[in-house]
């Protein structure tokens, strides 16, 4: 079975220093996700690829929510009930795509990514 040259961290079998093949781009930098939860209206905007800006939501108070009719309604969000991206972003009150919130107008689920987007975008569940 072969080694992964990933460990850079051991020597080599004969005693030797492992050496990457080649260091790590700009473009395979990672960072912290913007998780957007319930509060005050903070938005976050970061530089990205290709001399881009991208504006995550760090903190919201509304939703736009999508009423039949094709109109939409700026409405307070009371809280997060469910998410089914993870169980802790649940317990956390954490909003992000298919999270299921209780509003003024009743209960609605989000449809835009908050922390790719910056807003958060919702329809109203029967």
């Amino acid at each position: 079975m072969k080694k992964s040259v990933e460990n850079l961290a051991t020597s080599k079998i004969t005693g030797g220093r492992r050496y990457p093949l080649r260091t790590r781009r700009k473009y395979e930098m990672d960072r912290y996700s913007v998780e957007a939860i319930p509060g005050p209206h903070v938005t976050v905007t970061r530089k990205v690829r290709g001399d881009n800006r991208k504006t995550s939501l760090k903190t919201t108070d509304f939703v736009n929510l999508s009423i039949s009719g094709g109109k939409i309604k700026k409405v307070k969000i009371i809280k997060v009930l469910k998410n089914p991206a993870s169980s802790d972003y649940e317990r956390r009150g954490v909003i992000s795509k298919g999270a299921v919130l209780e509003t003024e107008d009743g209960q609605c689920k989000v449809v835009s990514r908050p922390g790719q987007d910056g807003t958060v975008n919702a329809v109203l569940l029967k």
